[in-house]
């Protein structure tokens, strides 16, 4: 893992973000987990090793997929919040590599001396480290796709499960929920990211082939991006009224034109689908795999509405009210299917990019059947 950031350290388009310094700035932001002793941190480590292990059966059971069976292509890492956010520097490396590179071939004529360029580094590093502290405090597991792709990568081709111990401990402490029950929850949400990239092996480089687009876009229309971040940040102000319809969020808000538009459009049905599907398997567990999970999704559900003034601003710059509804939107759509074509005639969705979603199928489920025959 080192060898891979001094490598994206020495690119010149890695240079216009100082990945190493995004770590250190999260790690040292992050807010401290909850108090634990080694024997409880040892414990809840063999413990959540244990869920991500036993969960994968059911997720085949559930989805009828016949990738999840005896699925052994990705690591499976208990991670503190640090290390999710190394991590997620890592992947965004990879996300972003293209874009960058091709912003700096765009400004070739433009010439930063080197004490210039890492001052802009390190701005933006510092910038992202600090957006990686509040978010790995929030999350509780995550596949990463992409991380093999990465030069020197050691993960194996599937990816790397995530899963952040003391964000787990301290949601199931704050709940007083049974903690076997929720982690066992939680990683079969997670392993269904793990099984849908199984199933549809296309889908990675399809996705990075999207967010490429899309991140082009962005940083290719660099000159008013400053312009167009101001004024949505300034449109946060008129957001907190209470009735206010939730929006995608305000760095969101950048893309204008139509190509900017479509892919976000692609990408927020992609990710509805996904994030969709995985709720609908978790939930699809009863009390005989999940003793408490009844009480499981009512606190889960109701945990969300106390959040403090600062965390609901930086929620709605980022857009992470958008990726709720994603989960509810997604959710809908894949019952709707379920309902109408069995989870078998769901599982087309998986066979190619022609047979994902767009996004107004994923708001009316009747359009997608109809243009599958089902």
């Amino acid at each position: 893992m080192g060898s891979m950031e001094s490598q994206q350290q020495g690119t010149p388009a890695q240079s216009l973000i100082n990945w190493e310094l995004a770590a250190s700035t999260a790690a040292r932001l992050a807010p401290p987990g909850p108090a634990m002793s080694p024997s409880e941190i040892g414990q809840a480590v063999n413990s959540l090793r244990r869920s991500a292990e036993i969960s994968v059966p059911h997720v085949h059971e559930i989805t009828g997929l016949e990738a999840a069976r005896d699925l052994h292509d990705s690591h499976v890492l208990v991670v503190d919040r640090a290390s999710w956010s190394k991590a997620n520097t890592q992947s965004f490396a990879v996300m972003l590599q293209p874009a960058l590179q091709q912003m700096r071939d765009s400004h070739k004529g433009v010439t930063l001396s080197p004490a210039a360029a890492a001052t802009s580094g390190a701005i933006t590093g510092s910038q992202l480290g600090a957006v990686l502290a509040f978010l790995s405090s929030k999350v509780l597991g995550q596949y990463d796709p992409f991380a093999a792709l990465a030069p020197d990568s050691k993960t194996p081709p599937g990816g790397r499960l995530l899963l952040v111990a003391p964000n787990i401990v301290s949601v199931e402490r704050e709940l007083n929920v049974d903690p076997d029950d929720f982690r066992l929850w939680v990683c079969l949400h997670e392993q269904t990211h793990r099984v849908q990239f199984a199933a549809a092996p296309w889908l990675r480089h399809h996705m990075l082939e999207e967010i490429e687009k899309l991140s082009s876009n962005l940083l290719g229309n660099v000159d008013s991006l400053m312009e167009r971040a101001s004024a949505a940040a300034r449109s946060l102000r008129d957001r907190s009224a209470p009735g206010d319809i939730p929006r995608r969020g305000a760095i969101l808000d950048l893309l204008q034109n139509p190509e900017e538009k479509a892919s976000l459009s692609h990408l927020t049905a992609v990710m509805s689908l996904l994030e969709g599907h995985a709720n609908v398997v978790m939930d699809a567990v009863d009390s005989s795999l999940v003793p408490s999970v009844k009480t499981i999704r009512q606190r889960f559900n109701d945990r969300g509405k106390d959040r403090g003034v600062i965390e609901k601003f930086i929620r709605s710059l980022l857009g992470l009210d958008a990726k709720m509804r994603q989960y509810s939107d997604g959710a809908k759509f894949v019952r709707a299917v379920v309902a109408v074509a069995g989870m078998e005639g769901l599982n087309r969705v998986w066979e190619s990019a022609e047979h994902l979603p767009t996004e107004e199928e994923i708001h009316d489920a009747k359009l997608w059947l109809e243009r599958m025959g089902l």
